[in-house]
C-alpha cells in the first residue's frame, strides 16, 4: 500500500493532516476532562484552562527537547521539529501551575487528566500518519506501507540513514514498505483510554489512575519503539525514548502500588465548586 501525505490547502494557507489532529486531539481530551468535572459536580471550565495549559506548556516542551537533542538552536524558529517525550513534560509542568493557580491539588488534577492524555495521545499519532511521519522499519506484513513523500521518504537511502541496514549495492532510491508504527500506537492508546475511562470510579487513592496511565505509556511506548526507524539508538541497542520508558513505567509501577489503598477520605477540591450565587430578595 502507498500512503501520501494529507493536506487542505486554503489559499496560500496549508492545513496539514498533522495539525488538524493536533487541534482535534486537544479538543477531544479536554471534551473527556469536562465530562468527567461534570460528573462529578465541578466547575467544567477547570477543563479549557487545563487545555490551555497542556498546549503552551506541551509546545514549548517538545520544540526545547527537539532543540537539546539536535543541538540546533535555529529549530526554535521553524516548523516542525518536536519530541513527544518533551512535550509531556512541558504539557505536565504548565498543567501543573495552571491546578496551583487555582488551588487545586496536583494529584487530582493528574486523575482527571489521566484517561484523555491517553486519548489524545492516540488521535495525535492518526496525525503522523496523515503526514507520513514517525513510521516503523522496513516489513513485508500485508499492512506494511511505503510512504513515497514521508518526513522523510521511506527510501533505502533514507532508512540508512536511521540506522537500518540493507543488503550492499542496494539502490538508495528504492521505496520500501514499512510498519505503520502511527497506527499501532493509535490502536494500543485507544485500548488504554477505554480500560482507563472505565474505572474513573475506582476504589484507589487519588492519583491511582494516573499512575496506571504512567506504566501502559511506558510499555506502549517502548514495544512500539522496537519496530520504529530511528537514528537515536544511543543506548545500547535501544533508543532514548526506550530509556524514558522505563523510567516511566518504573515511577508508574510504584506510584500504583503506593495509591493502591484509600489514605482515608477522599475530597474533592473547593476550589472547583460551582459559587453559588446569592438570590435577591424581592423589594
Amino acid at each position: 500500500m502507498t500512503v501520501y501525505p494529507f493536506a487542505i490547502h486554503l489559499g496560500p494557507l496549508e492545513l496539514t493532516g498533522d495539525g488538524l489532529m493536533m487541534m482535534v486531539a486537544f479538543l477531544m481530551a479536554g471534551w473527556a476532562i469536562q465530562l468527567d468535572l461534570r460528573a462529578r459536580g465541578l466547575d467544567e471550565d477547570y477543563a479549557a484552562d487545563i487545555i490551555i495549559a497542556g498546549v503552551i506548556g506541551g509546545l514549548v516542551g517538545a520544540k526545547l527537547w527537539y532543540v537539546l537533542l539536535t543541538h540546533n538552536a535555529d529549530m526554535l524558529f521553524r516548523r516542525g521539529g518536536f519530541v513527544w517525550y518533551g512535550g509531556f513534560l512541558g504539557a505536565t509542568a504548565g498543567i501543573l501551575l495552571n491546578g496551583w493557580r487555582r488551588r487545586v491539588p496536583a494529584r487530582f488534577t493528574a486523575e482527571i487528566c489521566a484517561a484523555p492524555l491517553a486519548l489524545g495521545y492516540a488521535l495525535g499519532r492518526v496525525g503522523c500518519f496523515l503526514v507520513n511521519d514517525d513510521y516503523g522499519i522496513p516489513s513485508s506484513l500485508p499492512w506494511a506501507m511505503k510512504f513515497p513523500n514521508g518526513l522523510p521518504p521511506t527510501t533505502v537511502g533514507e532508512l540508512q540513514r536511521m540506522g537500518v541496514h540493507f543488503p550492499a549495492l542496494t539502490d538508495p532510491n528504492t521505496l520500501v514498505a514499512v510498519h505503520p508504527t502511527q497506527i499501532y500506537e493509535t490502536i494500543a492508546m485507544l485500548c488504554v483510554f477505554w480500560w482507563l475511562w472505565r474505572r474513573r470510579d475506582h476504589g484507589h487513592a487519588i492519583g491511582w489512575l494516573f499512575a496506571c496511565y504512567l506504566v501502559f505509556a511506558g510499555v506502549e511506548r517502548f514495544l512500539v519503539e522496537l519496530v520504529r526507524a530511528k537514528d537515536d539508538r544511543r543506548l545500547g541497542a535501544f533508543t532514548l525514548a526506550q530509556g524514558m520508558s522505563v523510567l516511566l513505567v518504573l515511577v508508574g509501577a510504584f506510584l500504583v502500588l503506593k495509591w493502591r489503598v484509600p489514605s482515608g477520605p477522599q475530597p474533592l477540591p473547593e476550589s472547583l465548586r460551582p459559587k453559588q450565587v446569592p438570590l435577591r430578595s424581592s423589594a
